[in-house]
Parts: C-alpha cells; sequence; structure tokens
C-alpha cells in the first residue's frame, strides 16, 4: 500500500481531516489552549476600556446636551448658575504636568546615567531599592510632604526669589501664597522621578556591552561613551520611561488635590492657585448636587480619559519617528 501524503510530506494532508487532526495535536501540545488564553486576557484589557469609556459618555450624557463642544472652550465654573466649562482643570492638568517633566526628567534621566554606568555596584543596587521604595509610597503622603514642607519653603523661599530675580516675566508675578500651579508641578515632579530613574537604569544596563567598549576603543572617554553610544542606543526606552511618568502625572489626584490651591481660574501665573482635572473631581464630586453638576464632572473625567489617550498616542508616534531616524542613520 502507498504511503500517505502526510507521512511523505510531513505536512499535514489537504482537507478537513488533516485540519482537524493538526488542531487537536496542537491542543494537546499546549499551543491552541495558551493561544486562546492569551487571546481572552487581550480581549479582556480592551474590552475593560471599551466599558470606562462607554460609562463615562453614558453617564455625562446631560452635561454633553447642555454645553456640547462649548464645555471644553468655556472657562466659567458656576455651581450655582449651572454653567459648568472644563478650561481651567484642562490648562491646570498640563501646566502641572510640564512643571513636573521638566524638573523631573534632568533628575530622573542623570540619576540613571550615573546608577547604570559610574556608580560602584553596591551603590547602584542601594540607591536603586531606595528609589523603587518612593515610586509605592502612596499619593496622600506625598500631599503631606507638600503641605508641611515644600509649601513653606516655595512660601518664603522659593517663590520670593524667582519674583525678585524673574520678576519680569508673565510667569512669576503676582502675589505668593505657597500654593499653586508651580508647588503643584514640584511635588508630582517629585512623585515622578522614582518611575524616570528606575526604568531608564533598567533600559541603559540592558545595552550591550560592545557599544561601551566599541566607544573606548576609538579612544572616547567614559562620559562620552556614555553620552554618545549608551544613551542613543537606550533612547527608546527612556522616551517610554518618560511618557509612562506623564501618564502618571496627567491622572494623579490626591497630592495635587493638597498642594494645588483650588481655584477654577487661568492664570499666566504659576504663583496662582488652580485646579487640575483629577483634583476637582476629587474635591468636588461628593458635594456635587444636580444631574449638570454631576455628570459635569463626570464629563472631566472622560476629558481626562482622551487627553491621556492623545498624548499616550502622541508619545508612540515620537518613539516609532525616534526609532526609524535611529534605523536609518
Amino acid at each position: 500500500m502507498g504511503a500517505s501524503a502526510e507521512t511523505l510530506t510531513g505536512k499535514p494532508a489537504p482537507g478537513g481531516k488533516g485540519q482537524v487532526r493538526t488542531f487537536f495535536r496542537r491542543l494537546r501540545n499546549g499551543d491552541e489552549i495558551a493561544h486562546i488564553f492569551t487571546l481572552v486576557f487581550a480581549l479582556t484589557i480592551l474590552l475593560l476600556a471599551c466599558l470606562l469609556v462607554y460609562e463615562l459618555y453614558a453617564h455625562s450624557a446631560v452635561s454633553r446636551h447642555k454645553f456640547g463642544w462649548s464645555f471644553l472652550l468655556s472657562r466659567s465654573w458656576d455651581p450655582v448658575l449651572e454653567r459648568f466649562g472644563a478650561l481651567p482643570f484642562i490648562y491646570g492638568t498640563i501646566v502641572t504636568s510640564v512643571i513636573a517633566l521638566l524638573i523631573a526628567v534632568p533628575l530622573g534621566v542623570g540619576g540613571a546615567i550615573f546608577l547604570a554606568e559610574f556608580a560602584p555596584t553596591k551603590m547602584s543596587d542601594g540607591l536603586t531599592f531606595i528609589v523603587e521604595l518612593l515610586a509605592a509610597v502612596p499619593s496622600v503622603i506625598f500631599g503631606l510632604l507638600g503641605i508641611f514642607i515644600i509649601i513653606p519653603i516655595m512660601r518664603e523661599s522659593v517663590d520670593p526669589f524667582l519674583q525678585s530675580h524673574f520678576g519680569w516675566l508673565p510667569l512669576f508675578q503676582g502675589p505668593v501664597y505657597g500654593v499653586g500651579f508651580l508647588t503643584a508641578g514640584v511635588v508630582l515632579s517629585i512623585m515622578i522621578v522614582p518611575f524616570i530613574l528606575s526604568i531608564s537604569r533598567e533600559v541603559l544596563l540592558a545595552v550591550p556591552a560592545e557599544q561601551r567598549e566599541a566607544a573606548l576603543a576609538l579612544g572616547a572617554t567614559r562620559w562620552e561613551s556614555t553620552w554618545q553610544a549608551v544613551v542613543p542606543y537606550a533612547r527608546v526606552g527612556i522616551l517610554g520611561s518618560i511618557f509612562l511618568a506623564l501618564a502618571r502625572a496627567l491622572g494623579e489626584t490626591m497630592a495635587v488635590t493638597m498642594v494645588i490651591g483650588g481655584t477654577p481660574s487661568i492664570s499666566s501665573s504659576l504663583f496662582a492657585p488652580g485646579y487640575s482635572i483629577a483634583s476637582v473631581i476629587a474635591d468636588q464630586f461628593t458635594e456635587a448636587t444636580g444631574q449638570a453638576y454631576l455628570q459635569s464632572l463626570i464629563e472631566l473625567g472622560l476629558a481626562l480619559f482622551v487627553l491621556t489617550i492623545i498624548l499616550n498616542g502622541l508619545a508612540r508616534l515620537l518613539i516609532l519617528a525616534t526609532t526609524k531616524r535611529g534605523t536609518a542613520h
């Protein structure tokens, strides 16, 4: 009798029976089960995100119908007259996050370079352990740190110094309260530095030793090999850590609520008190009365979710563009 097509070729015979046998063989080996399970997990994450958007969208219907797109552009926030606009909170969220990044990125990336490239191994491991502990501290603790330590320092030393030396800039004009956008940005920067530092250090340590050795062999100093060979190789991971920290800063609630001042206004001065989206929701949600007030706060949550998605999308595009440019060179 002749050998079967599957025996001769090593491939499943054409037709339904061969495909069924292949499926059951993969199922027996665990491949198909693993595929199904991981697919379910991935779809579950997508489903949760879609449900979150749907719930926010459905429960903000009154606000959306009453204010429309003007909700995003209006500066008014008056619960008594039921006039609500998100612009002061979007402004506060972006300003505090930008301030936090301006402070945290140099500290985090610089610290990561030191710990990965220059510090002795024991010192690097010890300091990294402490940094990772800071990342696990609850945000309300950072808020208390802001109230009892950061606010007095800002009110008595930092803000007056900035006002006396850079008061000609609109950013550093106006009365000094201690609370405000600048203080909230400083507290946020303390919170996100551990994320940037810890992840960037791991990315730098993952750079192949050949990168360093090749630069040193060409006559580069230790710093030149680090800055010109190691950091460019790890730039995608470093950018990823920065945008992860940005996502944390955008959604931070309690610490910002405790130090930002709680005023729904837009001011060019960083000393002025304000609100972020997350802080106004935390501060006013329990006292919101009436459908328009309550659902305006829910629509703020939807706006924050969309803002986070947009910024993360831009981050992915930036990383993609950086990767392609690096590959081209």
